[in-house]
């Protein structure tokens, strides 16, 4: 092994990538057995943003997310057992069973939430970054969104907010190609980028799926923010490998598409930087895909025998909000 450091840190986020994407695999399949109430969106091919952002954070940072959040919400530290057990609408769930896919939050994790909203998130973070700032405490806010959402009203509003106050605040755009089944191209005039630029936000585009790349840029938007540097904007180039939701088989794709984005399918580029370049044994990769495989199989006999909520807490919740 040529240096352990790097490899060390790469192996590590190769392990929280794969537990990221045998996580999702494991839904979905746990969705199409009936297991799974309401819906799912899967980020399954963009496990490099969750990751390399979640790399460049501390313990005073807020993240939101959206519908497509079960990979952040790993990344930032919440417990695999628990966002299963919510995904089952168990009462072992993160949010008791009540959250669903789309809406989990979890404050001890720095996840102010997940938001079936487009756009919510970047409100979300917008209002984190104003309140770290009064308070002082030198955190950062992150908000995950997709490039659709910069046609959507949250966007302007909040960057324009953000950069008169010089808030503590990165926006992270997704830029995975499709906004739910239009190509990014039919409904959106000009580039991402030109749209912070015009309000004087620093903002970079990376390769989405390189999680190096990504927590090397993360690394330094959030560090601009914290120094005081105001908003900062970072657009990922990434793909989803799967439909965007149940209902999506993906057939607007173009024909080789989804095959020529599989090449760069961030587990791929990791493992070949860890073997190539940094001198890891391939072995020691393959035992983190059986550790993580392992894993996996334990909570999802462990999240289907978890008991469902008591039915009384469920009704008292819905009259306090009535």
């Amino acid at each position: 092994m040529v240096d352990s450091g790097p490899a060390d840190a790469l192996l590590d986020m190769y392990r929280r990538m794969r537990l990221i994407r045998d996580f999702e695999e494991l839904v979905q399949a746990l969705f199409l057995k009936g297991e799974v109430p309401g819906t799912t969106h899967l980020c399954i091919g963009q496990e490099a943003d969750a990751i390399g952002v979640a790399s460049a954070l501390g313990d005073e940072d807020r993240l939101a997310g959206t519908y497509r959040g079960h990979g952040v919400a790993l990344a930032l530290g919440v417990d695999p057992q628990a966002l299963l057990d919510e995904m089952l609408g168990r009462a072992t769930g993160v949010c008791g069973g009540r959250a669903g896919s789309m809406n989990v939050i979890d404050l001890s994790n720095r996840l102010i939430g997940c938001f079936g909203i487009v756009g919510g998130s970047i409100a979300a973070a917008t209002g984190a970054a104003l309140s770290l700032k009064r308070q002082g405490r030198g955190g950062v806010a992150v908000a995950f969104f997709g490039e659709g959402t910069i046609n959507q009203g949250y966007f302007a509003e909040c960057l324009n907010f953000a950069q008169v106050l010089s808030l503590p605040v990165l926006y992270l755009c997704e830029n995975n190609r499709y906004g739910e089944f239009t190509p990014y191209e039919d409904v959106t005039a000009g580039e991402v980028l030109d749209r912070p630029r015009t309000l004087g936000i620093p903002a970079e585009q990376v390769d989405g799926m390189d999680v190096v790349a990504v927590r090397d840029v993360a690394e330094g938007a959030v560090g601009r923010a914290r120094d005081g540097e105001g908003p900062q904007f970072v657009e990922t180039l990434t793909y989803r490998f799967v439909g965007h939701s149940r209902a999506d088989p993906g057939a607007y794709r173009k024909q080789g598409e989804l095959e020529e984005w599989k090449l760069r399918d961030p587990l791929t580029v990791a493992r070949a930087r860890l073997v190539d370049e940094l001198g890891v044994d391939a072995g020691e990769v393959d035992a983190v895909d059986r550790e993580i495989g392992a894993q996996i199989d334990e909570m999802r006999s462990a999240g289907l025998e978890a008991p469902l909520p008591d039915p009384a807490l469920l009704a008292e919740a819905s009259e306090f909000k009535g």
